[in-house]
Order: structure tokens, then sequence, then C-alpha cells
């Protein structure tokens, strides 16, 4: 058995999660008395791009090779 979070957007069941089921597999639904957020349902599945907002593209060409430049300077030529 296999248990999933979801929510009801007032016409169909969404997960939360990605569901592992086959075609026509029985489920039981179980209809909690808590509530989620809108926004936090309708979001996206995982954290992937949850921090675009924050990113400057001015600051991406500083970023490309700021590893080797920062043990250059921590520990000489490298």
């Amino acid at each position: 058995m296999l248990a999933v979070q979801g929510y009801y957007d007032g016409v169909s069941i969404r997960p939360l999660e990605k569901v592992i089921a086959k075609p026509n597999q029985r489920v039981i639904i179980t209809i909690m008395d808590e509530f989620v957020e809108p926004a936090a349902a309708a979001g996206k599945s995982g954290m992937r791009g949850a921090l675009s907002q924050y990113a400057d593209p001015a600051l991406a060409q500083q970023e490309k090779g700021a590893w080797q430049r920062a043990l250059v300077e921590k520990y000489g030529n490298v």
C-alpha cells in the first residue's frame, strides 16, 4: 500500500507527489479536515526554480570560474 498526499481543487483530486499506479488500480481516498494554501497546492511539485525570482543575469558572467578564482585566492596558484 502506498500513501500519497494531495488536495481537492473543486473538480478533481490532485496529488502533490509522483503517483506510481497502474490504470484501473484501486485506490483509497481519505478526506482530511486540514486545508492547504491554494498557492502551495497549485505550485511546483519540487523546489526546482523556486529561487529564480532572485536570479540576477548581470552576475552570471562573474559566477563563471568563481570557484577556481576562490581557490587561487586562498591557496595560491593551484
